[in-house]
């Protein structure tokens, strides 16, 4: 039997406005090229449990043909991604590095989640987990119960058979009062005569239904570094929706907020979304996916908000008053960070704090997305994550953190204990009873700035 051309053809697509990448055949005759290709490289066979479901369905075929794979095999794989983007990180042949295969493996199994949506219509747990903000608009209505009945065991085995939601899954309780309710009732800080920055907090749907005190917790920080805050109207970033297949709901999503924050962005403020998530949808997704010139600029605003701290700080304009000091922090590397190659800016910050020692601990906790809360995944996202929950534990910190309101659940779950977010802790150390340990008195200066940015 020939072997599969690697080169790409003309069933490459990765654009959803792109009629062809609609088209059922171009897509199987791209999952075959890209499914041959990976059997021969095998850097990722470490990064998620789709690579060694592919090596091993090929490696079973007499010929190692990715053609002989059935149908099911195949869609094995693609359900087995759960949207990390660490593939894309490690591979050589992307098209990120310019290489002639353009193998983009994540964005594939978008691809193919959004052909098997059209073609098989979405189930109820498809609509339901890909927009959040209808179910935080109904949880927050009621969160005392609703709470409860996410933590009653009776519900989560009926919320198991009806919705495919594993019932001993960690799920995130609804707030009390959202995050924009919050904003509301208190009002923004005034803003400085000169400010250091502009910065519009894209708050996300998660701070806004479910823990709202890195929401608050930026707030603080910003006002803290002097800078000119805005809360603009929002709603989810659309990465559930797209990772569930509907394309569709993800680009109306997408539209909304490039409305309402484009005008921001012109202004001169960044775009500081908390989620690492959200900011790499706005800024790796929402260009292809709306497909405008006006998507391209608005990704261009977008940064995490320890990116923009961070600025400051290069800028000697961070505030360096701290009051109190959270010791020794074991801190979680997002995923969806790395994905975007802007450093862990929340971990360097936090190494800004006098007496504050950060561990850092880079694996990856399986819960991009939705996919863990799934009934047949939960259990091996246990299993894949188990890396860096052992790294969580076995640093003994004071403190957990990381950016990742996912990866917190996660982690919460298999170790009993909350990670924070980097701005709650930077929040707390500029308070003077935020931690119990005082910040040690000031040593003689003699780091230079070039040795310390090395940290």
């Amino acid at each position: 039997m020939n072997r599969i051309e690697g080169r790409p053809t003309d069933a490459l697509s990765y654009d959803p406005n792109e009629p062809k990448y609609w088209e059922r055949a171009k897509l199987d005759a791209e999952i075959d090229r890209l499914f041959d290709i990976c059997p021969g490289c095998r850097l990722c066979f470490n990064l998620c449990p789709s690579f060694p479901e592919l090596f091993n369905a090929v490696d079973a075929k007499p010929d190692g043909d990715v053609r002989s794979l059935t149908r099911a095999e195949k869609d094995r794989v693609i359900d087995l991604c759960y949207e990390c983007k660490l593939c894309e990180v490690k591979c050589p042949y992307t098209p990120r590095d310019k290489h002639e295969f353009q193998l983009d493996f994540p964005a594939l199994v978008l691809r193919a989640r959004a052909v098997k949506g059209r073609e098989n219509g979405l189930g109820l747990r498809q609509k339901m987990l890909g927009n959040p903000d209808r179910t935080g608009k109904l949880g927050t209505k009621l969160p005392a119960l609703a709470n409860w009945s996410c933590r009653n065991a009776l519900q989560r085995r009926m919320m198991e058979k009806l919705l495919g939601i594993h019932r001993d899954k960690q799920l995130p309780e609804f707030a009390g009062e959202t995050f924009e309710k919050w904003i509301a009732r208190n009002g923004l800080p005034d803003a400085p005569s000169e400010p250091a920055a502009k910065v519009a907090i894209f708050h996300t749907c998660f701070v806004n239904y479910y823990n709202t005190e890195p929401g608050k917790a930026l707030v603080t920080v910003l006002a803290k570094n002097q800078c000119k805050i805005a809360s603009p109207p929002q709603n989810c970033c659309g990465v559930p929706a797209l990772e569930g297949g509907d394309v569709e709901f993800a680009q109306k999503q997408a539209r909304a907020n490039a409305a309402s924050l484009l005008p921001l962005a012109r202004d001169g403020y960044r775009i500081a979304a908390i989620n690492p998530t959200c900011s790499m949808t706005i800024r790796r997704e929402y260009p292809t996916l709306l497909g405008t010139p006006e998507a391209r600029e608005l990704a261009a605003a977008v940064a995490d908000p320890g990116e923009v701290l961070y600025e400051l700080r290069r800028a000697g304009k961070f505030n360096r008053d701290f009051k109190t000091t959270p010791g020794k922090v074991a801190y979680h590397v997002p995923c969806h960070l790395k994905a975007q190659a802007v450093g862990l800016r929340g971990r360097d910050l936090l190494r800004q704090i006098p007496g504050a020692e950060v561990i850092t601990v880079d694996a990856c906790t399986a819960h991009d997305g939705t996919w863990a809360m799934k009934r047949e995944f939960f259990e091996l996202s246990m299993k894949w994550g188990g890396k860096a929950f052992a790294g969580m534990r076995e640093a003994e910190a004071d403190f957990m953190a990381t950016d990742c309101p996912l990866a917190a659940i996660q982690i919460e779950q298999a170790t009993g204990v909350r990670p924070f977010n980097p701005i709650e802790l930077l929040a707390r150390s500029y308070a003077p009873l935020g931690f119990a340990c005082p910040v040690p008195p000031p040593e003689p200066d003699t780091i230079t700035v070039e040795a310390e940015e090395q940290r």
